[in-house]
């Protein structure tokens, strides 16, 4: 109710100090816009890039190798009038392995970006859950004491990742998946399972030279069978993920708030270590053990896109396959005709990262 004895000029200061608010509060919701705007603009360059990024390893891929092939041939080929020769090197050799990189980078990124989320540990990749000791020692058992299954050599390192994954989930099992609980519980079974390699080095000297490159990581033997068993769980983890996001957002801002939203954590939390075990464990069958890419790629694009897990899973995933594929193709034609590994070369590539970001962290 106005009041009628106050002095005419009263409501003159108060008409002011409520235009200066409305003023503030209009200045305050352009500049949230206008960093909205200018967030979503980063977020779409940043996927045409990657996008890009991965077209252009993949045509070099397809073009260097052992036998270079030109931007004529390459396009022989792809118009059903290549040679002989080039199409059987594109179609037998280099397709399939870059198909199989791409898939693997993707994998792999995904489910480190996942398990950072879910251990909320930035430091997190598939490796802390054991799940790439248990591949690599199911692997090299075969390839020891059973060299005439070498070609069952993938499906011995899958089932070995999830016997890992499984030791794991027990150890670290209370009412629950504990995230400190499952990350001491894997850096236990990745020890245990690399003692099991070394012993095998170690009984077996003699046999030890043909597993190195395997151990190494590396896609030298690359083929369409590769493929295969990479692409239906490529499949299944990339679509859980992202079906996922809003769940793994909700994790972000704690326990308690994820709560207050609906999101029932022990299910949650099984269901995304599992998606992220299988991507790593169908990606560890066919190339080996592979390092850093599930470390290195989630924060080099969260430190683009953001921690919001809508942009930063695609991302992830777009980018992972085109730095793996990338990285194959300079490791396999910086030495040309020979080829290193390209699990040494991410090696060197993400020991400096993985050190940056421990002193950032430590500085934080």
């Amino acid at each position: 109710m106005t009041n009628r004895n106050a002095p005419a000029g009263t409501s003159t200061p108060i008409k002011a100090q409520e235009r200066a608010i409305n003023g503030q509060t209009a200045v305050t919701s352009k500049q949230t816009q206008k960093y909205h705007d200018s967030r979503q603009r980063k977020r779409r360059l940043t996927y045409l890039i990657a996008g890009l990024f991965l077209v252009f390893v993949v045509i070099t891929g397809f073009m260097y190798g052992a036998v270079p092939i030109t931007w004529q041939e390459l396009l022989a080929v792809m118009q059903g009038q290549g040679t002989a020769d080039t199409e059987r090197i594109l179609y037998y050799l280099r397709l399939p392995r870059v198909i199989a990189a791409a898939l693997v980078g993707m994998n792999l990124a995904l489910a480190g970006c996942i398990l950072q989320g879910v251990l909320y540990n930035p430091l997190a990749d598939p490796g802390i859950i054991g799940v790439t000791a248990g591949a690599g020692v199911a692997a090299m058992a075969v390839m020891i004491l059973a060299p005439a299954l070498t070609a069952w050599v993938p499906l011995a390192a899958f089932v070995g990742a999830l016997v890992a994954l499984a030791v794991v989930f027990i150890l670290a099992w209370d009412r629950g998946i504990n995230p400190l609980r499952l990350i001491l519980a894997g850096v236990a079974v990745a020890a245990f399972f690399g003692g099991g390699t070394t012993a095998l080095s170690v009984m077996f000297p003699d046999r030890i030279q043909g597993v190195v490159n395997w151990l190494a990581g590396g896609f030298a033997g690359a083929r369409w069978t590769y493929v295969w068993i990479v692409l239906p769980y490529s499949i299944i983890g990339l679509v859980g993920a992202l079906w996922n996001y809003r769940k793994l957002n909700a994790l972000q801002m704690g326990e308690e708030v994820a709560l207050s939203l609906g999101i029932n954590l022990k299910k949650t939390r099984i269901i995304l270590v599992l998606l992220a075990a299988i991507l790593a464990a169908a990606s560890v069958s066919v190339a080996g053990l592979l390092g850093f890419v599930g470390l290195i790629v989630p924060h080099l694009m969260r430190l683009v896109v953001g921690s919001d897990f809508e942009y930063l899973l695609p991302a992830s995933a777009v980018f992972g396959a085109g730095l793996l594929v990338g990285a194959d193709t300079f490791a396999r034609t910086i030495f040309s005709p020979a080829e290193i590994p390209v699990g040494i070369f991410l090696s060197f590539l993400g020991a400096p990262f993985f050190l940056y970001l421990l002193k950032r962290r430590s500085r934080a």
